[in-house]
């Protein structure tokens, strides 16, 4: 798993919550500082990157069983990129 997976999944991610209209402000701050928290980890880059930034994945989690049922295509790429961080933090 690379760094460049997981960016890959962070692109998918902000498209789809730019195209989630009616996500409650609530759920959209939580889950835009959550990326951001992910982001600002893997451009600092380093050793154990991905793994720091595996350690967002319960908190991403949370949120994504939380919006399931109004917003199941961004819950989809959420849940690929929680497997991916699982990985990582393994």
């Amino acid at each position: 798993m690379s760094e460049d997976n997981l960016r890959d999944l962070l692109a998918r991610v902000h498209e789809h919550l730019a195209k989630a209209g009616s996500i409650d402000p609530d759920s959209r701050a939580l889950l835009a500082t959550l990326v951001r928290d992910i982001e600002r980890t893997l451009h600092r880059g380093g050793d154990g990157a991905v793994a720091k930034a595996a350690e967002s994945a319960p908190r991403l989690e949370a949120l994504a069983v939380q919006l399931e049922t109004e917003h199941p295509a961004l819950v989809g790429v959420l849940r690929e990129f929680i497997d991916l961080l699982a990985k990582a933090g393994i």
